[in-house]
């Protein structure tokens, strides 16, 4: 990405090129134009189809991380290679542009998360079980310690519970264990049990290495036991949490760079444009990724979290923190709050210092409603409104009468589940604005009526999922998948990447090479319903890693090398 920047050729000189003096940007320019589409053309094949399985791969803890990271960086430094040859071969043609920057800090985020990655793998092979007799022994040891000073803090009546007929989907093969011990099993007992199943783990992770060819020479063993020698424990939780960072935000940088590549290789946005340029990048690329986001939501990547169209987990199947997460609608509306909060202030930006146009006020009219809309959405989201708004029924008399009538008190089964339409109401009525919105030219007032249209879609199909939920409220924590949100997801992305292109200075450029204003939308039709597959196949992926990856990757010994290294006492009521 890290291409089109500064040259060296000096305006002056290539104006004396005839071929120069007729190109007003890249796309024009016809000289060494294989090197740019071979630019493209890599960057795109990294960035689309290898990274994103690279990123899923890494959050299922897959031996085959490393490898595919690593394809993803040579493809990417083959690319900032040809783009560099481009940048010093073309004059310059975009003065003071921002992909040459943002290409660079983009490489030295690909750089760190292949770092990361490394580190990953030595902290993988740190938490190895190994077959040493001492070792098991002092594991041993150490396990029954914690026992009996765990027995000897807790009354005895603690350990009188057994969990096993309460496994549910969530529940790891280690949980079911650990919820079915009894408190009556002696300490030998004990230390039998955690011997065998540290024994039949390291059976399984060594089938894993053979399958999957995880790195198991005694060189590259050497190498990773080296770096991890040289991790503390909170280096390594560091490690962890800058990488899955990155892996969710590097996606998201990438689509910048993207933009701005495109914006520079079409010499868009220039002088005063840009801010018709980035309002129309920024709220189109909300748009797009909403609608990734949704099609993740149908696929059940937040099942977890309860936005799958599912019941909510309780915090013992899924933690604490993740049952405290608000539910989709409410960061939803929050999100658009915030829009219409922050963008009162900057709707006016363009034309600072001069008069308010009707348009102005038109546009500012457009952020009250999200202002107020997401407000609302927010509102209805709240539990504790909900209670003030049924205290009137529940502080009456009735409330404390007869049984029968106490039953009827009880909560609908509608409640689990949030049916809010605000979001997706705020979003319609934006799409029909923008669907009579007047424009400078037929093609704009088409562009932005094929988005506009769009955005309806989403609100009317999002209202038909909330109308199929009513009517059969979900009653598993596994993602329901309603049909409907394929549409809504199709529509977000679709309508994203037209609200997009329909900045002035594209659509100018429209009409003065002819191209009428059903090209982009049919090319969009088309693009997006590959994405939506090839997404669907990437988180497909992920599923087959996490299947093959044994269950102590996802936390056991991670667990057991924290009891060897820091002597904590094991919570076996969890």
């Amino acid at each position: 990405m890290p291409s089109i920047v500064s040259s060296p050729t000096t305006v002056a000189s290539a104006t004396m090129n005839p071929v120069f003096a007729s190109a007003s940007n890249y796309f024009s320019y016809p000289e060494s134009g294989g090197l740019m589409l071979a630019h493209i053309a890599l960057m795109t094949l990294g960035w689309v189809f290898v990274l994103p399985v690279a990123i899923v791969l890494n959050i299922a803890h897959s031996s085959f991380t490393l490898p595919v990271q690593l394809s993803f960086l040579g493809l990417h430094g083959i690319a900032t290679l040809l783009g560099t040859i481009y940048k010093y071969k073309t004059p310059q043609l975009y003065q003071h542009n921002s992909h040459g920057p943002i290409g660079w800090i983009v490489t030295w985020i690909v750089v760190a998360q292949t770092v990361l990655a490394i580190f990953k793998l030595a902290a993988g092979l740190r938490s190895r079980p190994t077959s040493d007799k001492n070792e098991q022994e002092a594991l041993l040891r150490m396990t029954s310690q914690a026992l009996k000073q765990h027995e000897e803090e807790q009354p005895a009546t603690s350990y009188q519970h057994r969990f096993s007929g309460e496994d549910g989907p969530f529940t790891t093969p280690e949980q079911s264990r650990s919820q079915s011990v009894s408190s009556t099993a002696t300490y030998t007992q004990e230390e039998q049990q955690r011997l065998h199943e540290y024994e039949a783990d390291h059976a399984a992770f060594t089938q894993h290495a053979g399958k999957e060819g995880l790195p198991d020479s005694k060189r590259v063993e050497r190498v990773a036991t080296a770096i991890a020698g040289k991790l503390s424990n909170p280096m390594l939780r560091f490690v962890d949490l800058a990488s899955n960072f990155i892996d969710r935000a590097i996606l998201v940088i990438g689509f910048i760079a993207f933009v701005s590549g495109a914006a520079v290789y079409g010499g868009v946005f220039r002088g005063n444009s840009i801010f018709n340029g980035l309002a129309h990048a920024i709220k189109g690329g909300i748009f797009f990724w909403y609608g990734l986001l949704t099609l993740g939501r149908w696929t059940g990547c937040f099942s977890e979290y309860g936005w799958a169209w599912n019941v909510k987990p309780p915090a013992g199947v899924v933690g604490s923190w993740k049952a405290r997460v608000p539910s989709a609608e409410f960061v939803e509306s929050f999100v658009i709050f915030f829009y219409g909060f922050s963008n009162v202030f900057l709707e006016h930006l363009a034309a600072w210092g001069k008069e308010w146009s009707p348009m102005d006020l038109e546009h500012i009219s457009i952020t009250i409603m999200f202002f107020g809309g997401g407000f609302c959405g927010m509102l209805i989201e709240s539990t504790r409104i909900r209670d003030l708004l049924n205290a009137v029924m529940l502080t009456s008399p009735a409330a404390h009468g007869p049984q029968q009538i106490q039953e009827s008190l009880k909560p609908p089964k509608t409640y689990p589940v949030s049916m809010n339409p605000l979001p997706a109401l705020v979003i319609m009525l934006l799409g029909v604005m923008m669907s009579s919105h007047h424009q400078h030219s037929t093609v704009s007032t088409m562009v932005h009526k094929q988005w506009g249209t769009l955005l309806v879609g989403f609100a009317l199909a999002r209202g038909l999922t909330y109308l199929l939920t009513y009517l059969s409220p979900p009653t598993s924590y596994l993602p329901s998948r309603p049909p409907t949100e394929l549409i809504s997801s199709f529509c977000l992305i679709s309508g994203g990447i037209i609200f997009m292109a329909s900045n002035r200075d594209t659509v100018n450029s429209m009409d003065e090479h002819g191209i009428h204003a059903m090209f982009p939308f049919a090319v969009t039709m088309g693009f997006t319903s590959f994405l939506m597959a090839w997404a669907i196949i990437v988180l497909a992926v992920k599923g087959w890693a996490v299947q093959r990856t044994p269950h102590y990757f996802h936390g056991r010994f991670h667990r057991l090398n924290i009891i060897k290294t820091n002597m904590t006492t094991p919570d076996f009521n969890s």
